[in-house]
């Protein structure tokens, strides 16, 4: 693909636009990371929660075995113990489940962040140029060949701007039906212009006044 116009002026645009898209997306993908990392500092009191559930439930359940142990009277002394392990087990549970909460929204914040700028650079930057290089190469091929240029006059009559037709070539629709090699290569210089291909010769943008004498 040819990514680059060959004229200055849009080059330059090109190649500022294409630096100014480039930053905005390293931009969202930073902002998006510290996003993450903001959120995610959350899940501290989930871990925290989760530990201390572990430990209680633990502590309870070994106090619940050692008692346990005790003749005749262990089972009942030990139950209450094992009703405050299953309570420790929960608050395990909901430190882990707060965790894994946090992390979800952790991650969708930062794809919320990232995507919308990202997608604006793609859709409204990325992919007009990438149809323009394709353009361009597709034109450079197409004066490359035999009758390219007649074609792309011919093309600049039925899409250009008439206003830029008449400023390539003031008789232009009359040249072009003549067959004039002048008109013809105008019109095409005009139509390759359009994608940034500069047409090798081509007569400057002037006009030229209807029925002015060949050089």
């Amino acid at each position: 693909m040819k990514l680059y116009s060959d004229f200055h002026g849009p080059r330059a645009v090109q190649a500022v636009g294409d630096l100014l898209a480039l930053g905005l997306i390293v931009a969202s993908v930073w902002a998006a990371v510290i996003v993450h990392g903001l959120v995610t500092e959350f899940a501290a009191l989930g871990r925290r929660l989760e530990e201390a559930g572990t430990g209680f439930r633990g502590s309870m359940t070994d106090i619940g075995s050692t008692l346990a142990g005790v003749p005749l009277i262990g089972s009942g002394i030990a139950e209450p113990f094992d009703g405050a392990s299953a309570a420790g087990a929960t608050l395990e549970s909901v430190g882990r489940g707060q965790q894994d909460v946090v992390g979800w929204i952790a991650v969708v914040a930062a794809i919320g962040i990232a995507a919308l700028p990202v997608a604006a650079v793609l859709l409204l930057w990325v992919a007009p140029r990438v149809v323009r290089a394709v353009r361009a190469q597709r034109t450079t091929a197409v004066l490359a060949r035999p009758g390219g240029a007649d074609l792309l006059a011919l093309r600049a009559l039925t899409d250009r701007n008439p206003l830029d037709v008449l400023t390539a070539d003031a008789d232009a629709a009359a040249g072009w039906r003549r067959g004039d090699p002048e008109t013809i290569r105008a019109l095409a210089a005009l139509e390759a212009r359009a994608v940034g291909v500069r047409l090798s010769g081509a007569p400057p943008a002037t006009i030229r006044p209807a029925g002015s004498p060949r050089a």
